[in-house]
């Protein structure tokens, strides 16, 4: 859309651009959305952590949408991780039998996330991780990053991305272990210790 300077015909000027919403948290988020593991897995691992703007600040509107392989490296075929009942259109949630790879996950209050899905396998010559996409206000374009989980350092520096970035911004594609299947990964939208964002061409 542009303005007309009525006072100079001639001269047409951009309308300012600016972010509309977010709405992310209204109509996406789904009951459930950070179970990715069905019930009970004995693969199943925990990864969390913060979303922080460019002054280190929480965002607590965030939201974040994780996909990955099965632990044998294969892309999930389930349908969706959203059901609905045929007869209400009411939602169901996951059938907790089936692996879908998906999930969407909101940030809280303090801009926390956390999400339960089963470890990633390696695909191709890459070492296993989870793709990630963030949402957040400010952002008129969402981001595209990596979650990388420790405990194979020969993959982990043989893997193609990985292995091109300093040893400090690499680190940002890494979660820390903090126990037994717990990660922490923390995304930083901007500044010190900004995390590694993909484009995709």
């Amino acid at each position: 859309m542009t303005k007309i300077d009525t006072t100079r015909p001639e001269t047409v000027l951009p309308t300012p651009s600016h972010t509309v919403g977010p709405f992310y948290g209204h109509a996406l988020p789904f009951p459930g959305g950070e179970d990715i593991a069905p019930l009970g897995h004995p693969d199943t691992v925990t990864v969390h952590g913060h979303v922080y703007d460019g002054e280190g600040r929480p965002v607590p509107d965030a939201l974040l949408e994780l996909w990955g392989p099965d632990p044998e490296g294969n892309v999930p075929t389930a349908d969706g991780s959203m059901r609905r009942d045929p007869a209400s259109g009411g939602f169901l949630g996951r059938n907790g039998v089936e692996f879908t790879g998906f999930g969407r996950i909101r940030t809280d209050a303090n801009g926390h996330w956390y999400a339960r899905t089963l470890r990633p396998g390696a695909r191709g010559g890459n070492a296993p991780y989870l793709s990630v996409c963030v949402f957040a206000r400010g952002l008129l374009v969402h981001l595209f990053t990596r979650i990388h989980l420790p405990g194979d350092e020969a993959a982990l520096a043989a893997d193609p991305l990985l292995s091109r970035l300093d040893a400090g911004r690499r680190d940002t594609l890494v979660a820390g272990e903090e126990g037994a299947g717990t990660y922490r990964f923390d995304i930083r939208l901007q500044g010190e210790g900004e995390t590694v964002f993909l484009e995709f061409q």
